[in-house]
C-alpha cells in the first residue's frame, strides 16, 4: 500500500508506514560534545550545535529507541534530498503530520516538543514552536463558535507545531457534535498552511485507532503513525533516577529497592497508572518526605540533604 507524502521543501521522509516501538530494534545515538559527532552504531554524523543539543536531549531520554531512530534518519535523509536537489535530480514532497498512540506518561508530549525544534533546525519550520491543546481548546458551545476557536489555536501554531491530546473526543459526539466542526477546520488548515504547520494528533491506542478507522479522511492526512509502548519496570525505576538527578538528589541502594517494589505494586494495582508521570508523582511525594524529616534534623549535612533513604519511601502510602 503505497501512501503520498509532502514535505516542506520538497524534501521528502523516509518513514511512511506505522512504527512500533521495541527493545530489539533499538538504535543508540551518542554525543561527543567537543567535536559534535553523533554515533549511530556504525557511522559516524556530523551535526551542528544545535541539532546536537536537540538529539542529546532525545538520547537522554529512557527508551524510545526507534523514536531515536526515526530522527537520526530523517535529519540524514533530507540533506540527502538536499545535496540530490543541488545535482538536479528528482525529489518527492511530503507530509510531516504524525499520530502518536500510547498511554499516558510514555513520552509522546515530550517527543512532540523536541521534534519541533529539530525540525525548524532543519529549516522544515519556520519558528519550531509548539502549541499544544485539547479538545475544550478547540470546541465550542455554539454554532460557528468552534471554527472560530480552533482558527485561534491554528493561528498561534503556524511556522510550528500543533498538539493536540486525546484527539479522538473531538469525534466522540457523533455527526451532531460541535467537534465535528473542529476536524473539519483543522483538515482545510491543513491544506490551506501545508507549507507552514504540522499537525500532531496523540491519545489512547485504541481510540486512536477508532477515530482514524472513522475518518478515512484524517488517516490519508496523517502518514506518520507512531505507538509508543508502556515503560518496563527497570525503566521505570531509571526514569526515577534521571527525575532525581536532575534535582540533585540520589538513591541509596536501600531506597531504589524500596522505589522498585512501589512501581511493581503500583502497576500490578493499576496496569494503567501512568508510567512516567507515576513516577514524577512518587519522586516528588518522595522528596517531601525527605523534606520532613530533615526539618526535624538540626544542621543536615550536605550529604543529607542530597541521599533519598528507604523511610522516605513509605511503601504503605501506595
Amino acid at each position: 500500500m503505497s501512501t503520498k507524502i509532502k514535505f516542506r521543501n520538497n524534501f521528502p521522509p523516509l518513514i511512511t508506514k506505522t512504527v512500533l516501538l521495541k527493545e530489539k530494534d533499538s538504535l543508540k545515538i551518542k554525543l561527543v560534545p567537543k567535536k559534535n559527532i553523533i554515533s549511530s552504531n556504525h557511522n559516524n554524523v556530523v551535526f551542528n550545535n544545535n541539532i546536537g543539543e536537540i538529539l542529546k536531549e532525545l538520547d537522554d531520554l529512557v527508551g524510545l529507541e526507534l523514536i531515536k531512530k526515526f530522527i537520526y534518519e530523517l535529519y540524514a535523509f533530507v540533506e540527502i534530498q538536499k545535496k540530490r536537489e543541488k545535482k538536479n535530480l528528482a525529489t518527492e514532497p511530503l507530509v510531516l503530520h504524525m499520530i502518536f498512540s500510547g498511554n499516558p506518561g510514555t513520552g509522546k508530549t515530550t517527543v512532540a516538543r523536541l521534534i519541533s525544534k529539530l525540525f525548524k533546525e532543519l529549516g522544515l519550520l519556520e519558528k519550531g514552536h509548539i502549541v499544544e491543546c485539547e479538545r475544550a481548546d478547540l470546541v465550542g458551545e455554539y454554532i460557528g463558535h468552534t471554527a472560530n476557536k480552533t482558527r485561534e489555536i491554528i493561528k498561534k501554531a503556524l511556522g510550528g507545531v500543533l498538539f493536540i491530546d486525546e484527539a479522538y473526543s473531538l469525534a466522540r459526539g457523533g455527526e451532531k457534535d460541535f467537534g465535528k466542526e473542529a476536524i473539519d477546520t483543522l483538515v482545510k488548515a491543513m491544506e490551506d498552511h501545508k507549507d507552514d504547520l504540522i499537525l500532531v494528533l496523540a491519545g489512547y491506542k485504541d481510540e486512536m485507532d477508532n477515530f482514524i478507522s472513522t475518518n478515512p479522511g484524517i488517516r490519508s492526512r496523517f502518514p506518520i503513525h507512531i505507538t509508543f509502548p508502556d515503560y518496563s519496570i527497570d525503566e521505570l525505576v531509571s526514569i526515577g533516577e534521571l527525575m532525581l538527578t536532575k534535582r540533585q538528589y540520589v538513591f541509596t541502594p536501600e531506597s531504589k529497592v524500596a522505589f522498585k517494589r512501589i512501581i511493581q505494586k503500583m502497576i500490578l494495582k493499576h496496569p494503567y497508572s501512568g508510567n512516567a508521570r507515576m513516577v514524577r508523582n512518587i519522586i516528588e511525594r518522595t522528596i517531601r518526605k525527605q523534606a520532613v524529616r530533615l526539618y526535624k534534623q538540626p544542621n543536615p549535612s550536605r550529604e543529607d540533604l542530597v541521599k533519598i533513604l528507604d523511610k522516605d519511601l513509605d511503601e504503605n502510602n501506595f
